[in-house]
């Protein structure tokens, strides 16, 4: 699908209030799937830790992996795009991780 050695990307925005996830296939420039915070609420989560940032970050991490293995991708490469690897950039990796993708 992406050739020999060219897996899609995931790729992490986080601002101030939301955190969004996309898988990019860079040959194409085309996303091929995206999550964000305001999915992870829709789908009427509601425990008393999902209020917290970082859970909800995980969650989009596991939304982002349900898509990416529903079209058959298992392996990306992670993007943190220049943010640090911890709090909500590090909890959407490891929901990531935990819904099936590697990288």
């Amino acid at each position: 699908m992406f050739g020999t050695n060219k897996v899609p990307r995931l790729y992490v925005f986080r601002s101030n209030k939301h955190i969004y996830a996309q898988l990019i296939n860079d040959q194409v420039a085309q996303t091929i799937a995206a999550a964000s915070d305001f999915e992870a609420k829709k789908a009427k989560i509601r425990d008393k830790n999902f209020t917290k940032k970082i859970n909800v970050a995980f969650k989009v991490g596991e939304l982002i992996a349900q898509k990416a293995l529903k079209k058959e991708i298992k392996k990306v490469v992670f993007d943190r795009g220049g943010y640090k690897y911890h709090g909500k950039v590090k909890a959407v990796a490891e929901g990531a991780r935990k819904g099936g993708l590697t990288f």
